[in-house]
């Protein structure tokens, strides 16, 4: 039924039996749906980014929603707006999806989808600031357009002390160090591969600040209370104990340094294990804390990154901390 716009698919469907409905929710990817949907209204491409999936399967799932009662649409201009409410289900269908919906928010995969979706709702409101404000919105385009997207974390690099030194552990081919060595005195870059540090040591040619050493990241080659900070990126969830990684950070920093890690936060992923020999499906919030006071790190501060609406991969989650002064 339409009126104003609207298309209400969740009531006046009395002639679907309660097997029509429930086999709408056999699909994992339509419960995920129905939950970012719950009193939320959002468009099939917006879902799409959050789901990490084709439009056309995200299409095709709503459909089914559709159809089977438990979603309400509307347009928007060339858009269709896609919600579920609560108020709006029919006498059969709101106890079966209130059976269900606790179960699938309490999932690493439900916590994921929930940080993609702030990244999208953030694009929204941009674009509605764009839309509405012309000097906020207007001028983030008009930068973005003539300087891109990336200088502004580079350029915050500029606030690190221009004396230290700082240990890039488990380099690979040399991105962080590549950012570090115009800021710092020196940057030890270490890794287990040769092939890696070999493909660092073209990468980085230019720069003559870059020491590279082989070695594990369980038993770093730098000698103790050498480093003023050492950083870490993408590589605790290769490594069997990570309590020994970072323990050994604590060991190459000098009283007062920092340490910086970056890694995936807990996730479902299994594939990962197999396609790309992870150890671990990442680490919560509370998991990375114990690992650093364990090995002694003071003022641990653990932070989710946000999430970028074209990355596929899990969230993300910057964690600091300081060895003490004494």
């Amino acid at each position: 039924m339409k009126q104003n716009g609207h298309s209400n698919s969740a009531t006046g469907n009395s002639s679907l039996s309660t097997a029509d409905r429930l086999g709408a929710l056999a699909e994992p990817l339509r419960l995920r749906l129905l939950r970012l949907l719950e009193n939320r209204e959002l468009t099939v491409g917006e879902l799409a980014k959050v789901l990490q999936t084709p439009q056309s399967t995200v299409s095709r799932h709503l459909k089914v929603l559709s159809q089977s009662a438990w979603l309400t649409r509307r347009s928007e201009g060339t858009a269709t707006m896609y919600q579920l409410l609560i108020d709006d289900l029919s006498g059969e269908s709101r106890p079966l999806w209130l059976a269900v919906r606790d179960q699938v928010c309490t999932t690493e995969q439900a916590a994921q989808d929930d940080r993609r979706l702030e990244a999208v709702l953030d694009e929204r409101r941009l674009d509605s600031r764009s839309f509405f404000g012309r000097v906020a919105g207007e001028w983030d385009d008009v930068r973005r357009e003539m300087f891109g997207r990336g200088f502004t974390p580079v350029a915050l690099l500029g606030l690190l002390n221009s004396t230290w030194t700082v240990a890039d552990l488990g380099c690979g081919t040399g991105n962080a160090a590549e950012h570090l060595a115009p800021f710092v005195k020196q940057v030890i870059a270490v890794d287990q591969s040769a092939p890696m540090i070999d493909a660092a040591r073209k990468r980085l040619a230019r720069f003559s600040n870059i020491d590279f050493r082989a070695g594990d990241l369980e038993s770093l080659p730098i000698e103790d209370m050498t480093a003023d900070a050492t950083v870490t990126t993408l590589v605790l969830h290769h490594i069997e104990d990570p309590t020994d990684a970072i323990a050994e950070s604590h060991r190459v920093l000098k009283p007062g340094g920092v340490v910086l890690i970056v890694d995936m936060a807990a996730h479902d992923r299994t594939d990962f294990r197999r396609t790309m020999g992870h150890k671990h499906l990442g680490f919560s919030s509370a998991e990375i804390t114990s690992f650093m006071t364990t090995a002694g790190f003071r003022d641990v501060r653990v932070h989710s990154l946000p999430s970028q609406t074209d990355a596929k991969g899990p969230g993300l989650f910057v964690a600091t901390g300081r060895r003490a002064v004494r």
